[in-house]
């Protein structure tokens, strides 16, 4: 008979999997969604900037107005309100129609207020094709915003009552979407890879195929989660009485989220800013989300579903006040995480080059992009840590510290991108914001750790915690130096030959990512790491029956 211990390791790993599942169908299909959208319209040019421009708009609004505050207080709110004799039915019922109002109204008159919100992303730009243009784009994806908070407050409260795979699989949906709205675009207007539309050539229809179309992805992305409410032994109706039932203490909870996202909101606005001054043709923002987009996919398949497993449990011992357990929950958090993570870093600042002609038309504009991804990519332990640091605190009800430490890493992020847009040359000016974003938080990640620590009272077991991320960052350098050689070796840094074309690119990617991966391993499996031990043994007794 297994342990109780096993049991919960059980359950997380196969909850874990099922995230890691529909997280990597979803982040496959959105670097597809990516790829495409790149050779319809470029990754540099007026266009590739505006689209880009308007279509992050309402998910950096909502994150502001919402999205923030509904993630970190949701699920410990619900956990929570199911003590009570309905299983907390009336409190979610009441939560998601306040979610519901507040989200329609802010939609309406956001929308209206477009111009205004696109001049202050381009403040420095007004007047200019690409905020007219920006403009055109953002009336038709503004709407987007009380989609996505609806998404949220679907799938959080799926996630509260451990139903975590719709949430994870939906955006599956608004991929698939998106991409056949781009080839909608194609075959009506023909595609623009090199970005040289001028402003002239983006009417109305044009705006109207690509920007609706990535609106009508996200509202089937939300929608879907409705069919399983009732698996979940929920049933909606609207409920507008919403004193008494604790909605107050949420509100309370989510004031330092609401902090961190206008925090947030500010730098990016100056990054934007900053990013536009690029001349023409350089990499501009449409480049800097490019590389975002595979920054977060790692973070993304494999620190965001394992520690989505494992929140709902943190915040049960958060709520029983036994630290150990919370203690024991972050140190399994970050030892999993890391072990993964750290080979996927590599692979990718490795894989730059080819990875980036995916995206690019030719071989300038992928070298702008590869260098970027590396420079984001190189913090990404960082970023992790900050992450699994921010929901501990979160699952002990604890948002002032949060809110400081990322108010601070927001602060440096800002004074580091207009020192850049000062006095870095146009052509490396998104890769210096990059490093500017990365060393904002490495500076930022010791500071989170040392407060977390004092909080739990017991550290956080960082004798091994170390060890795993010294024994994986080790292992990594090893099989990073042997993956270069492989790459540089094959051609894929080259500007000629098989290794140079997108085909080259694909077998050199998946060559060498085999060849780092099984060095990789056999370094971690010679040095006895622990996790890597526990994660390998029931495949080993499965070899052995």
């Amino acid at each position: 008979m297994s342990s109780a211990p096993d049991a919960r390791i059980d359950n997380h790993g196969r909850a874990t999997l099922w995230l890691a599942s529909g997280t990597v169908i979803s982040r496959v299909t959105g670097f597809l969604s990516a790829i495409i959208l790149a050779r319809t319209i470029g990754t540099v040019g007026l266009g590739a900037d505006a689209f880009t421009v308007a279509n992050s708009l309402p998910n950096n609004i909502y994150i502001l107005i919402a999205g923030g505050v509904l993630n970190a207080v949701l699920v410990p709110q619900i956990v929570r309100a199911a003590r009570a004799p309905d299983g907390g039915l009336s409190y979610i019922n009441k939560l998601v129609t306040l979610a519901i109002v507040m989200l329609g109204g802010a939609t309406v008159i956001l929308t209206a207020a477009v111009p205004l919100v696109v001049a202050i992303y381009g403040v420095s730009y007004i007047g200019t094709p690409i905020i007219t243009l920006a403009i055109a784009f953002g009336l038709w994806c503004m709407p987007q915003i009380f989609f996505y908070g609806l998404y949220t407050v679907l799938g959080e409260v799926l996630n509260a009552r451990k139903m975590f795979g719709p949430f994870t699989w939906a955006p599956i949906i608004n991929n698939v979407v998106a991409i056949g709205g781009m080839f909608v675009f194609m075959a009506l207007f023909g595609a623009d890879p090199s970005g040289t539309m001028e402003a002239g050539m983006w009417g109305p229809a044009q705006v109207a195929v690509l920007a609706g179309s990535a609106t009508l992805g996200v509202l089937g992305q939300a929608l879907v989660l409705t069919l399983f409410w009732r698996r979940a032994g929920l049933s909606f109706k609207f409920d507008f009485n919403w004193r008494g039932v604790g909605l107050r203490s949420a509100g309370r909870a989510s004031t330092g989220v609401l902090g961190i996202m206008i925090a947030g909101q500010i730098a990016f606005i100056i990054t934007t800013n900053v990013m536009l001054g690029a001349d023409i043709g350089d990499a501009s923002v449409n480049v800097l989300k490019l590389s975002w987009l595979v920054f977060v996919l790692p973070h993304s398949i494999i620190t965001v579903s394992i520690t989505t497993a494992h929140f709902t449990t943190m915040s049960q011992h958060a709520i029983s006040a036994d630290l150990p357990a919370v203690q024991r929950d972050f140190s399994e958090i970050v030892r999993t995480v890391a072990l993964p993570l750290v080979l996927a870093m590599c692979g990718v600042m490795v894989l730059s080059m080819p990875l980036a002609r995916l995206f690019a038309e030719n071989r300038e504009q992928a070298g702008a992009l590869a260098l970027v991804i590396v420079g984001q990519m190189a913090w990404l332990i960082f970023y992790t840590l900050i992450f699994v640091a921010q929901r501990t605190f979160y699952a002990l009800g604890n948002a002032r510290a949060p809110l400081i430490f990322f108010t601070g890493q927001y602060a440096l992020q800002s004074v580091f991108s207009v020192i850049a847009g000062l006095t870095v040359p146009s052509h490396y000016l998104a890769f210096a914001l990059a490093l500017a974003q990365g060393i904002a938080m490495m500076l930022t990640a010791p500071f989170a750790l040392y407060w977390l620590g004092k909080k739990l009272g017991v550290g956080l077991d960082g004798r091994r915690v170390s060890r795993t991320l010294l024994a994986c960052l080790g292992a990594g350098a090893g099989a990073s130096l042997v993956g270069w050689l492989l790459t540089t070796g094959m051609g894929a840094n080259a500007e000629v030959g098989f290794g140079a074309t997108t085909q080259g690119s694909v077998v050199t990617m998946v060559v060498v990512g085999l060849v780092m991966s099984t060095l990789y391993l056999t370094i971690l499996w010679l040095l006895r790491l622990p996790e890597l031990r526990t994660m390998a043994e029931p495949v080993l007794k499965r070899l052995r029956a």
